[in-house]
């Protein structure tokens, strides 16, 4: 894959504790929930995570289901098959089937459930750890599984601070974890993914850069979004004549009949954050194989 690189270090302190607390609590879990946007698939998966759950068997939790391009996230779904994941489409919001994630749980504990049986030892609920980038929906699947809201909830990075258990039900507790990243963001269409989609906080990346991104990935894949919400037909390759469209469009004016550029680039990114904009997929498999 020809990938541009960029070097964008964003790798807070509560990350690199993070890690270092699910490799010293690795060995007490037996089942590891791997929270991924399906807006994008493959930038919102943990690149290093194998590093320190140390072999246990994960599901990938596709979220944000209602939010993405169902046909590009159903490639997705047989592209991380193919690579050995169990994989489940959840949306959180409208119609969250969560039996089939304890349903998959619960295979895979089956043998080791059985063994313990076996041994006259008394069976104990599974412990199922949590993880995955800041804003993938990860806090929103704990309060469904657990009922409630036992942890808080947001569109912007960052809200869960530390490690915490909580129960589930008499058969599951999971570990709640802080959204990590790995290190160093080195491909930029990796970080520009993040950044548009809230993942990493805007000011990380310039927001002229992930607007324009935002704007161009729409034009690529869906320019009927672009037409319809924002009136660009064809878009120019230069970036201020569709900020111009944009903002006549949506009343982005200031004194003097001038375009409110921020307030522009604004609206865009708030569209996307607040899932105004639906339907869309940013990646596709076929560059990443």
């Amino acid at each position: 894959m020809n990938e541009n690189k960029t070097n964008i270090n964003w790798y807070p302190g509560h990350m690199a504790k993070t890690k270092r607390l699910i490799s010293e609590n690795i060995n007490k879990i037996d089942v590891v929930y791997e929270v991924i946007d399906a807006r994008m698939p493959y930038s919102s998966k943990i690149k290093d995570i194998k590093n320190y759950i140390n072999n246990k068997p994960v599901i990938l939790i596709m979220t944000k289901i209602d939010l993405c391009d169902m046909k590009e996230t159903n490639k997705w779904i047989k592209y991380y098959e193919n690579l050995g994941y169990k994989v489940l489409g959840i949306d959180l919001e409208h119609n969250p089937n969560l039996k089939k994630i304890i349903n998959a749980t619960n295979e895979i504990m089956q043998e080791k459930v059985e063994k313990r049986i076996d041994k006259g030892m008394i069976k104990r609920k599974t412990r199922v750890l949590v993880v995955g980038i800041p804003n993938c929906g990860k806090s929103t699947l704990i309060n469904r599984l657990a009922g409630k809201k036992v942890v808080g909830t947001g569109n912007k990075p960052g809200i869960t601070k530390e490690l915490s258990w909580i129960r589930v039900n008499d058969e599951v507790e999971l570990l709640d974890t802080p959204g990590i990243l790995w290190p160093k963001l080195d491909q930029e269409t990796v970080a520009l993914n993040l950044a548009s989609l809230s993942a990493i906080k805007e000011e990380i990346l310039p927001i002229y850069n992930v607007f324009s991104y935002i704007i161009s990935t729409l034009y690529k894949y869906y320019p009927n979004i672009l037409e319809e919400r924002y009136g660009i037909k064809e878009l120019s390759e230069d970036m201020i004549e569709n900020m111009d469209i944009i903002g006549k469009r949506r009343g982005c004016i200031l004194r003097g009949n001038e375009i409110d550029y921020d307030k522009v680039m604004s609206i865009v990114l708030n569209d996307l954050k607040s899932g105004i904009i639906k339907s869309i997929t940013f990646e596709r498999v076929s560059d990443y194989e």
